[in-house]
């Protein structure tokens, strides 16, 4: 089963201990950070692989519907609230479940098993990607094989493609994240705030770097702990 990696966010600190107590009791659920608020929860999504996001609806500035809706697709949210009143709603924003305050470990493991069925679901009926994307650079429009990518470099509003036997990156405008998501992530995998590398091509991990093609690339702590879980999956011990 995919570990799921997932946030709360929650304005009351009882709320936040309580699912963090149940998220570490749960194997397949890993817990990403605690934010108190939603614009914590938005930095944490732009720096962090964040699949679940156990989210209060009752929040000050900014709530949990309001943002549920500036949510991607790739985001899924189970809501967690003491007003009732909001279930329709929640579910209007194509929320997994919702949970009612209080509630107990039964309850909780149930949505977050729903969350799971959910993730094992859309990974095996999701269309094979492309082997290859275009994209546009100096007014051309440029077709680059997905496994001819070394590593990725992302430069504010571009990005630089490096690509096997080319000397020179393709450079395009477009955002990290953005071209992240149209990516297969078992192949791509986003070790660092401006690089995603292709795990085909790394030819040595040391002192929290990646080596690829002699090219050393920093891997960041919050990416840390998901890149040493898909190398020790693949790493053979005596």
């Amino acid at each position: 089963m995919k570990t799921i990696n997932c946030i709360i966010v929650d304005d009351e600190p009882l709320a936040l201990d309580l699912l963090e107590s149940y998220i570490k009791k749960t194997p397949f659920l890993h817990l990403v950070s605690r934010c108190t608020n939603a614009f914590e929860a938005i930095e944490q999504i732009n720096n962090s692989p964040v699949d679940l996001i156990f989210l209060d609806i009752h929040m000050p500035e900014l709530s949990g519907l309001e943002f549920s809706r500036t949510l991607s697709k790739e985001h899924r949210v189970i809501f967690t609230t003491a007003y009732e009143k909001y279930a329709l709603e929640g579910f209007k924003v194509d929320a997994l479940d919702y949970l009612l305050k209080p509630f107990n470990y039964e309850e909780f493991l149930k949505a977050a098993n729903k969350a799971a069925e959910w993730f094992e679901k859309t990974k095996a009926t999701a269309n094979t990607p492309l082997p290859y994307i275009y994209v546009k650079s100096e007014y051309k429009l440029i077709k680059i094989n997905l496994d001819h990518i070394l590593y990725i470099e992302g430069l504010k509003d571009y990005v630089k493609i490096f690509i096997v036997d080319k000397n020179k990156p393709v450079l395009t405008l477009m955002s990290l994240k953005l071209l992240e998501q149209q990516l297969p992530h078992e192949i791509f995998m986003r070790i660092h705030r401006s690089y995603i590398i292709n795990l085909n091509y790394i030819e040595q991990v040391e002192r929290n770097q990646v080596v690829i093609k002699n090219t050393r690339i920093s891997i960041a702590d919050i990416y840390k702990e998901s890149f040493l879980r898909h190398i020790a999956s693949r790493s053979v011990n005596p």
